[in-house]
C-alpha cells in the first residue's frame, strides 16, 4: 500500500490553499479531486467577491478568518499576478425601517476589525452611485472581486512548486483509522485502491459531511446533516450604471440579491436562496437556472435600482451552498474539527465552509496548519 504524509480531499479553493500550506511546510502532500479539473464545485459557482468581514458574529471563525483572509488574499493576488480589483461595495438601507439594521451591521463590522467602513446618507451614496436609491448606505472600501479560477491555478502552482501533488479523477470512497494512519479507499481510472496517510484533511465542500459519515471510527455525533441551498444568478444585458458592488441588508439564508461586477465590468445579480429538499447527495443537485425566478429578482433589485429595465435579466448560472443547518435555524460557524474535537487521530474535517470561504481560504489554511502544530 502506498503511503504519503498528508492527503487533502477536494481541489476547490480551500483544498488547494490547505494543500499549498502543507506542502510548503515540508510535508509530502497529495490533493485528491473526484472531478477531472480543479474547482468544479462551490469554488466556481459563487459571486467571486472578496468580503470585508461585516456579517459574522464577533469572535467567530468566520469573522476572524474572513478579516485575516482578506488581507492575505489581496497580498497573494498582487504577488502572484491573479486578476482582482478592490472596487468597494455599498450595503444599502432602501427605506427608513432598515436604518437600525444597517447601523447594527456597521457595529458588527467594527467589532470584527473592519476599520475602514464609512456611513453615507442617501445624498452621499447617490453622489457615488447616481442610479442608486437608498435612505443610507455603508461603504466598505476593502470589498473586492477576484478571478477565482486564476486564484486556484496560482494556489496549485505554489503547491506543486513545493512538491505537492494533485490527483484528478480520484474519488475517495471512505476512510478508516488504523494504528498506522488513515487508510483511504480511492477509485481512479475505474479501479479501486487503498492509500495510507498520516493525516487526512476533508475539504470536500458539498461532499464533506458525506465523507465524514464514511469515516470509520468517527462517532456520528460529529457528523452534521448536509443541507443544500441553491442560489441562482442572472446577468444584465448591457452595462450597469454602477462602479461598486451593491448589497441589500442580509437575509435569512443569504446576503440577498446583490449586484456584483466581474473584472470586465459586466453586472450580475444574485444569488437568491432556494432550499433543496430530498437531495440524497450532491450528485443529485440541479444547477439549471429557472427563468421564472427572474420575477423575484426584478422586485428585489428595483428596491435599490428602480430603473432596472424590463427584460434586462438573463439566466446565468447557479451554485449550491454547503450548509450544515436547515431553513429557519441559526447559521453555525465554520467547523474545523480535528482530533481535539472528535478524538480520531489523523483526521481534520472542514465542515460548513460556505461564504466567506473563498475570501478566507488562505487564513483557513493557516488555521489548519496552526492546529496541527
Amino acid at each position: 500500500m502506498d503511503k504519503v504524509d498528508v492527503v487533502v480531499v477536494g481541489a476547490g479553493v480551500v483544498g488547494l490553499a490547505v494543500g499549498r500550506a502543507l506542502a510548503r511546510s515540508g510535508r509530502e502532500t497529495l490533493v485528491l479531486e473526484r472531478e477531472t479539473a480543479i474547482g468544479q464545485g462551490v469554488s466556481s459557482r459563487n459571486s467571486e467577491v472578496i468580503h470585508a468581514g461585516l456579517y459574522y458574529p464577533e469572535g467567530s471563525l468566520k469573522a476572524r478568518l474572513c478579516v485575516a483572509g482578506k488581507h492575505r488574499l489581496y497580498e497573494f493576488c498582487a504577488s502572484h499576478g491573479v486578476a482582482h480589483r478592490r472596487c468597494g461595495k455599498l450595503v444599502v438601507a432602501t427605506d427608513a425601517a432598515q436604518l437600525a439594521g444597517l447601523r447594527a451591521l456597521a457595529a458588527k463590522g467594527q467589532q470584527n476589525g473592519v476599520d475602514d467602513l464609512r456611513w453615507l446618507d442617501g445624498a452621499e451614496a447617490r453622489a457615488l452611485e447616481p442610479a442608486l436609491r437608498c435612505e443610507a448606505a455603508l461603504l466598505s472600501p476593502s470589498t473586492g472581486i477576484v478571478d477565482s479560477h486564476g486564484l486556484m491555478l496560482a494556489l496549485q502552482g505554489d503547491m506543486e512548486t513545493a512538491g505537492g501533488m494533485l490527483g484528478l479523477g480520484s474519488e475517495v470512497l471512505g476512510l478508516r483509522a488504523t494504528p498506522e494512519g488513515q487508510v483511504l479507499r480511492v477509485r481512479a481510472d475505474g479501479a479501486e485502491m487503498e492509500l495510507l496517510a498520516d493525516l487526512v484533511i476533508n475539504a470536500a465542500g458539498l461532499w464533506a459531511p458525506w465523507l465524514a459519515a464514511c469515516s470509520e471510527g468517527l462517532d456520528a455525533v460529529h457528523v452534521p446533516a448536509a443541507h443544500y441551498c441553491k442560489g441562482s444568478y442572472f446577468s444584465l444585458a448591457g452595462r450597469a450604471p454602477f462602479g461598486r458592488l451593491i448589497y441589500p441588508l442580509p437575509q435569512e439564508a443569504s446576503l440577498g440579491v446583490h449586484l456584483t461586477l466581474d473584472l470586465g465590468g459586466q453586472a450580475r445579480f444574485g444569488p437568491d436562496a432556494q432550499w433543496l429538499e430530498g437531495v440524497a447527495d450532491p450528485d443529485g443537485l440541479d444547477y439549471v437556472v429557472d427563468p421564472a425566478r427572474a420575477e423575484g429578482f426584478y422586485a428585489d433589485v428595483r428596491r435599490y435600482w428602480p430603473l432596472l429595465p424590463d427584460g434586462a435579466l438573463q439566466p446565468a448560472y447557479s451554485g449550491v451552498r454547503p450548509k450544515i443547518h436547515g431553513p429557519g435555524e441559526p447559521a453555525p460557524d465554520f467547523r474545523i474539527d480535528g482530533p481535539a474535537q472528535h478524538g480520531v487521530p489523523g483526521l481534520v474535517n472542514l465542515l460548513g465552509i460556505e461564504s466567506p470561504g473563498l475570501t478566507s481560504c488562505l487564513a483557513i489554511a493557516d488555521e489548519v496548519l496552526a492546529r496541527l502544530a
